[in-house]
């Protein structure tokens, strides 16, 4: 093979290498942690009440995500006229997964939790990939004493369920369990719509307990300004996205789909819109399964959603140091 036949460098094609979160640096000792944004996988599904898989949720995350592995130079949005995530200024780390206990659902919890406090402690944003939704309470529970925090939900479903047969942590649970804790400070509850697991009454002590509700049919009388006029702003805000708040049209590989879903830039405008008005402290995205999308498209709306989310909310930080100076 002659000198000139082999290119000198790594290419890092999104088809080629080991398959990190957007082919970024892999730490799997966590208390060497040192990054500005850290994503770690929870690959739980033993919450889920029908259709199970969500569990290969991060690993198929994971693999549509290096198409959008920008490089060192961030990436440009002409729109917004950004170069949204610069290596020199952000730094992006997966730590891998949480271990799952196969049908132990405390102990799966309990090690989310951990993960969670491990990239606190460090100082990162973190960034959970389920997994079900009911991955967002460990989540929750790791903030507990730091400071009151505004949580979002995207959601087809409330998911305010107390307890049903016993069970209180499951997938249908998690905004309960959060709208107990002291330190969530109130809910925004989005994409709601069509029939429910939650009864009419739960629907009522969401409101109760702190909770705006607004379906896709308010979300598009309103407007997306109108939307984030209804959240606090100048807050911390939690983000829990669940894949089913989005249109199964876009978003199919899910255990439970509902028609009438928001599109890509509806979600997409109202995280920027986030991001500029308060500060995100965490987010998580859950219920992606890909078994139920051969196109792979759900993985590829995860991943577009997550990166694009993460560019605004670091690039909003920045913008608010240059400000305060």
């Amino acid at each position: 093979m002659s000198e000139n036949s082999y290119e000198t460098g790594r290419l890092n094609l999104p088809f080629v290498g080991i398959c990190t979160f957007a082919k970024s640096p892999l730490c799997l000792d966590w208390d060497k942690l040192d990054a500005d944004v850290a994503v770690m996988g929870a690959p739980f599904d033993c919450g889920t009440q029908w259709r199970a898989g969500a569990r290969f949720g991060p690993r198929s995350i994971r693999d549509a995500s290096t198409l959008f592995s920008f490089g060192h130079g961030g990436a440009y949005d002409f729109e917004d006229d950004v170069v949204y995530l610069p290596s020199d200024e952000v730094r992006i780390v997966d730590i891998g997964d949480a271990d799952m206990v196969h049908t132990n659902t405390e102990k799966s919890h309990a090690n989310i939790e951990y993960g969670v406090r491990k990239i606190l402690a460090a100082g990162a944003l973190p960034v959970v990939m389920g997994g079900d939704h009911s991955i967002n309470i460990p989540c929750i529970n790791a903030f507990e004493g730091q400071e009151p925090f505004h949580i979002v939900h995207i959601d087809a479903h409330l998911d305010f369920v107390d307890e049903r047969h016993g069970v209180r942590h499951g997938h249908g649970n998690p905004l309960r369990r959060a709208a107990e804790k002291s330190v969530v400070s109130g809910m925004t509850q989005i994409g709601i719509r069509n029939v429910s697991s939650t009864a009419r009454e739960g629907y009522a002590q969401a409101r109760e307990m702190g909770s705006d509700i607004i379906s896709v049919r308010d979300l598009r009388r309103l407007g997306i300004q109108g939307v984030l006029d209804r959240i606090p702003k100048g807050v911390r805000y939690y983000l829990t996205i669940d894949i089913d708040g989005f249109d199964p049209s876009i978003a199919p590989g899910t255990g439970t789909p509902s028609h009438g879903g928001l599109l890509y830039y509806e979600g997409l405008e109202l995280f920027a819109g986030l991001a500029e008005q308060g500060d995100v402290i965490g987010i998580d995205l859950v219920e992606v399964a890909p078994d139920y999308d051969h196109s792979g498209s759900t993985s590829i709306l995860a991943a577009q959603l997550l990166l694009n989310t993460i560019g605004r909310v670091m690039h909003q930080r920045k913008v608010k140091r240059h400000l305060s100076r």
